[in-house]
């Protein structure tokens, strides 16, 4: 009997360890956290090393391979170019251009 209860309680606890870094609709499995983490460093990369956007005041943030891009932009051209550029990073499935032109 004690044996039974000891592979229950290795069950539970394996099974209570792959759910918790499972995804939800409303959360990131750790594998999704860091593609996400991935994908924002290259779109910020390739931001500053653009001379059009050189990411003076965009912000970026990605969520389930979307990325999200918002902040000031001088002209609408560098909005645009800001959009393309993200959508440019491969891994990325969407861009929300929330960027503001001043």
């Amino acid at each position: 009997m004690l044996k039974v209860l000891r592979s229950f309680a290795v069950i539970m606890l394996v099974g209570g360890m792959a759910t918790a870094c499972a995804s939800t609709s409303t959360s990131e499995s750790t594998g999704q956290y860091v593609d996400s983490a991935t994908i924002t460093g290259k779109v910020k990369t390739a931001l500053v090393r653009d001379p059009v956007t050189k990411a003076r005041q965009i912000e970026v943030d990605t969520y389930k391979d979307v990325v999200q891009l918002s902040g000031f932009v001088d002209s609408a051209a560098e909005k645009q170019r800001a959009e393309q550029i993200a959508r440019s990073v491969e891994g990325v499935r969407d861009v929300h251009n929330n960027l503001i032109v001043k």
